[in-house]
């Protein structure tokens, strides 16, 4: 197999600081360039202290949270999809509008998982709430 490219890589810490110098790089021009993705790290910024206070648990917690990331890197992955589609061809076909369609798919299935982890987690403190309710009124 022939190497992405030539000369020597670097390795180690070295690497390490590289990868993460893409990743930052990556992050920074997809918030630039994508509303999506900046309607999404603006939510996050909200949801994800939410989480941490909402959550009962570590384990739910991590859930509540995790899923506001997952739609992010998802989104992510959506991106690098349409880019990579638009890079090989601004020309219409079809095969292009499939892989752009599927990687949307993919993001709406993400939404889902957080809408739907979040309305489990939140329903159970709304139970208790009205039940704390009820007691309250039903002494008065």
């Amino acid at each position: 197999m022939t190497p992405l490219r030539d000369g020597p890589r670097p390795a180690g810490a070295a690497r390490l600081w590289l990868a993460t110098l893409n990743s930052l790089r990556g992050l920074r021009h997809c918030y630039h360039s994508e509303a999506a993705f900046r309607q999404e790290v603006w939510a996050a910024c909200v949801l994800i202290p939410l989480a941490l206070w909402l959550g009962r648990t570590g384990v739910e917690r991590a859930l509540l949270a995790g899923s506001i990331l997952f739609v992010m890197i998802v989104e992510l992955l959506n991106t690098g999809i349409e880019v990579v589609v638009d890079r090989i061809s601004h020309e219409r076909h079809h095969l292009s509008g499939f892989a752009k369609d599927l990687g949307s798919s993919a993001v709406l299935l993400a939404l889902l998982l957080a809408v739907i982890t979040w309305a489990l987690a939140l329903s159970h403190r709304i139970r208790r709430i009205r039940f704390h309710n009820s007691k309250c009124s039903a002494a008065a």
